[in-house]
């Protein structure tokens, strides 16, 4: 992917990112892995309207932070490990290696943890 694309493609993630609400949301996700949550269980635990909540979801899946499955009749997300992990991975390949701050093999171990 040319390097353009790159940023527009985490420039996308972090503005779905820039919402109170959707962190919460990715955090409860990402607490509840791998089997997820259905949206009333969203909500309930984030307090906001079903219109608002559905809204902020979408905007999360659009930009491959969560994925969507149907159950029945419910819907039920979950935390899509790939684009987190290639978010994280931008982080800290394009940040922290180049300072040094992050060693390279310090990278894999984490990568190797989170099932990369």
């Amino acid at each position: 992917m040319k390097d353009t694309g790159r940023a527009a493609r985490y420039a996308a993630m972090f503005a779905a990112l820039g919402h109170e609400a959707r962190v919460r949301i990715v955090r409860l996700l990402l607490a509840a892995h791998p089997d997820g949550l259905v949206a009333g269980e969203i909500q309930q635990e984030v307090g906001i309207p079903a219109s608002t909540l559905s809204h902020h979801l979408d905007a999360l899946e659009t930009a491959g932070l969560i994925e969507q499955r149907r159950e029945g009749r419910f819907l039920r997300y979950s935390a899509a490990a790939g684009g987190l992990r290639d978010l994280l991975g931008f982080l800290y390949a394009e940040c922290c290696t180049r300072s040094a701050l992050v060693s390279l093999s310090a990278l894999k171990r984490t990568a190797a943890t989170i099932g990369a």
